[in-house]
């Protein structure tokens, strides 16, 4: 499977992706990671220039800075999240959130999804605080963001997929360790509910595309997630076998979303190949 997926990347993949592949299962430069991941940071200390696929401007974007900060952090990095963070606090509203997109750029370089708004966004919030968190980063913007999501959350009587995987990231992290485990057993329960987990028995929200509905894996991307409790060991099984069974016969794996211009089949296709295998490991699926 390794060497299926490494003869993938290596056909396919960008630098970024070809560094953290080489790092993560074949002993590659830490270093390295972090020189392909500063190529995408700006002076205001936010990232752009397609580090996230579907944003293809070079401007500072919420959602590509959570991505930065995530792959430093795969690789023990705290260098640049206090830039990070001082770049947030110049986009983040009153409440202590930040939108989801940013009106800067070009319309054109953005997937459709990708909309303006001014609204503080929960999702963006919660996966930026998640991530800070857990790089033990102390900084006044994670102050207030870390309230604003707390807030948000103790609020959430619906929901979707996305965000309520945002939100499980960012209890997983939380200092608040009672309140964190109360949250995510409360938020389990309207996963349930309210159809967003694709257990493979046809009970799935049917508001949503195909692919749309998160998997358990998806909530639960290591046997300690606290989301990880929402599942059974059957459901888990049957998940990952799913997971592995999914690795296409060019070496990779691919996506269920939309590709909006054709190069983001090319770059999405390495990152989720990366996943697959990453998440596969740490359930003990592969050495």
């Amino acid at each position: 499977m390794i060497e299926a997926a490494r003869s993938f990347i290596r056909l396919n993949a960008r630098v970024l992706e070809q560094r953290r592949f080489l790092h993560l299962f074949d002993g590659g430069s830490a270093d390295a990671v972090v020189a392909a991941v500063v190529a995408y940071r700006n002076d205001d200390g936010g990232f752009g220039h397609a580090l996230e696929p579907d944003g293809r401007g070079p401007e500072s974007q919420p959602l590509s800075t959570y991505t930065a900060l995530s792959l430093l952090d795969e690789v023990g990095s705290t260098e640049y999240a206090r830039s990070a963070c001082d770049f947030l606090a110049t986009i983040t509203n009153a409440d202590g959130g930040v939108p989801n997109c940013l009106d800067t750029g070009r319309p054109d370089l953005r997937a459709p999804w990708w909309q303006p708004s001014g609204d503080s966004d929960l999702l963006v919030t919660g996966l930026l605080a998640g991530v800070l968190h857990k790089m033990g980063v102390e900084h006044a913007w994670l102050d207030g963001a870390t309230d604003f999501c707390r807030r948000r959350i103790a609020e959430l009587t619906g929901s979707h997929p996305y965000e309520v995987n945002a939100c499980a990231r960012f209890l997983d992290h939380l200092p608040d360790r009672p309140w964190a485990e109360r949250e995510a057993e409360r938020l389990g329960a309207l996963v349930r509910e309210q159809g967003l987990v694709d257990l493979g028995d046809g009970k799935a929200h049917e508001g949503y595309a195909e692919g749309e509905t998160h998997k358990p894996h998806h909530y639960a991307p290591t046997p300690d997630s606290l989301a990880r409790r929402w599942f059974t060991d059957a459901e888990i099984d049957a998940d990952l076998d799913a997971v592995a069974a999914a690795q296409q016969e060019d070496g990779g794996w691919t996506f269920p979303w939309a590709s909006w211009t054709p190069v983001t089949t090319y770059e999405w296709r390495p990152i989720v190949t990366i996943t697959a295998l990453t998440t596969l490991r740490a359930y003990g699926r592969i050495s």
